[in-house]
């Protein structure tokens, strides 16, 4: 659709500056429906509403969050009926959360893991089975053998 710039007033570079998403990210999301084309000069240069920013915001928003480009059209979706998506994004956020909490778990028993290990290496007592493997070799300046 081409228009004059009417409503729809703002440049790409201008939505990218308010919203923070690159023109290459805007193009992207136009081209896999996150965003909806938006009308053009009769030069065929894009115009961006309001409505564009505040949309980028949320999708800019929700990735913050850890939510995925499908899950956030999801959600799209059902703010575009004009229903509030807080019961789907709650139910996102909570498993995200739970995938949040086994991540920390997981890193939490490898810490443990890596503090033993570090724990059981004595440098007096180590020996390097081929060289630059776990110890150093000694330091001539401190006068071993």
């Amino acid at each position: 659709m081409r228009t004059a710039a009417g409503a729809n007033s703002l440049t790409m570079a201008q939505v990218s500056t308010r919203t923070g998403a690159s023109p290459d990210t805007i193009r992207y999301y136009e081209r896999i429906g996150l965003l909806p084309p938006p009308d053009r000069t009769s030069g065929a240069h894009r115009r961006y509403g309001d409505a564009a920013v505040d949309r980028l915001r949320f999708i800019r928003g929700a990735q913050r969050l850890g939510l995925q480009l499908a899950e956030i059209r999801d959600l799209l979706a059902v703010r575009d009926t004009g229903t509030c998506p807080c019961e789907p994004a709650e139910t996102l956020l909570r498993r995200h959360i739970e995938e949040i909490d086994a991540e920390v778990a997981r890193l939490t028993a490898l810490r443990a893991e890596l503090v033993t290990m570090v724990e059981g290496i004595r440098a007096d007592d180590c020996v390097d089975p081929e060289p630059g493997t776990w110890c150093p070799p000694p330091d001539p300046r401190e006068g071993g053998d």
